[in-house]
């Protein structure tokens, strides 16, 4: 018994180094880039539109952080200029409000934060991330909902104790084939599936962020920024 309960102290001493965080949480706000792909774009940076959200995050510990956002984007696409050709040469172009609620877990490459040298942290991580979320046009008529599978991976630096910004490229795989429109809604034909001949886009964007939810009671208030 005395053996198990030194096992379990060695093993809870080895974690705590690693889940102990300052700051329990960050909120801010993101804005960028977004780009449909799908039956009249292949390329992820093609015909941009912009795109911008909210953004919660949740500290595991300095490996490992869940993530919540809400973001609009205007999603856009055009045959002109295309290589490939629809059946009967036929000529499309789009331009459609997207809603995406996402929820991602990341995880860093290095020990992310500031103040704790001796426990190996940095102030700047690359990361991936990866998901589920919900993409929605609300359009009369023509509107779309569908879940949606992001990941990629951003670069995150702490410009101060509770400020962050980040850097982030994700693509997410949407499991229909109506985020351009019905009108090219399966147009060479090809019997679709979840992950087969379905759309995607990319967000690329940039994030400020503040920690909030203070873990440290005892810890000194002239430093919090």
């Amino acid at each position: 018994m005395r053996k198990w309960w030194i096992i379990q102290l060695l093993v809870l001493g080895a974690w705590l180094p690693l889940s102990a965080q300052e700051y329990l949480y960050e909120i801010g706000a993101a804005a960028g880039m977004g780009v449909y792909i799908g039956d009249i774009n292949t390329r992820p940076f093609h015909n941009p539109g912009g795109a911008y959200g909210v953004m919660f995050r949740q500290h595991i510990n300095y490996r490992w952080a869940l993530k919540y956002n809400v973001s609009m984007a205007r999603m856009k696409g055009s045959t002109e200029g295309w290589d490939n050709v629809l059946p009967g040469n036929a000529q499309y172009e789009f331009s459609r409000p997207l809603l995406d609620f996402g929820a991602q877990a990341e995880f860093n490459f290095f020990h992310y934060g500031v103040g704790e040298s001796y426990k190996g942290t940095r102030r700047f991580s690359p990361y991936i991330v990866a998901g589920l979320g919900f993409s929605a046009v609300p359009r009369k008529g023509d509107g779309y909902f569908s879940l949606q599978i992001p990941m990629g991976a951003g670069l995150k630096y702490k410009i101060a104790r509770r400020w962050n910004i980040g850097l982030e490229f994700t693509m997410r795989k949407t499991l229909g084939d109506k985020l351009d429109g019905k009108q090219l809604d399966d147009p060479y034909h090809i019997t679709s599936a979840a992950f087969k001949n379905t759309d995607w886009y990319s967000f690329t964007m940039i994030s400020i962020t503040y920690d909030i939810g203070r873990k440290c009671v005892d810890c000194n208030p002239s430093s919090a920024f």
